[in-house]
């Protein structure tokens, strides 16, 4: 049984390969992004239920991209949840402003 599909945005292939792991042994249908551009790629053919992107990326980092996808009514009911591995004082204030679901450190 195929559980609803997710993107992965994050540009360390590491980190892309281990979630993309974990959540396709949990059943999890999985396709990863580089980057925000590389993401809006993706999205003009796959609809994932859930987003989870790195908070910092090179160009346009995980709150830019999360609030682009906002500003767009067809990707509205899309859960976007930020992952960042550094814990900074404001930046879960700013990502959910964007209009993030959920923030999660790594």
């Amino acid at each position: 049984m195929t559980r609803e599909p997710i993107l992965v945005v994050d540009d360390n292939p590491m980190n892309r390969k281990l979630t993309r792991l974990i959540l396709e042994l949990e059943g999890y249908q999985v396709e990863t992004a580089v980057d925000a551009q590389d993401a809006l790629e993706i999205l003009r053919h796959y609809r994932p239920q859930l987003i989870l992107v790195d908070f910092q990326m090179p160009g346009k980092d995980g709150v830019a991209l999360t609030r682009h996808l906002r500003r767009d009514p067809d990707y509205q009911e899309i859960k976007i949840i930020i992952l960042t591995s550094y814990d900074l004082k404001g930046e879960e204030e700013k990502a959910r402003a964007a209009g993030c679901d959920a923030y999660l450190t790594k």
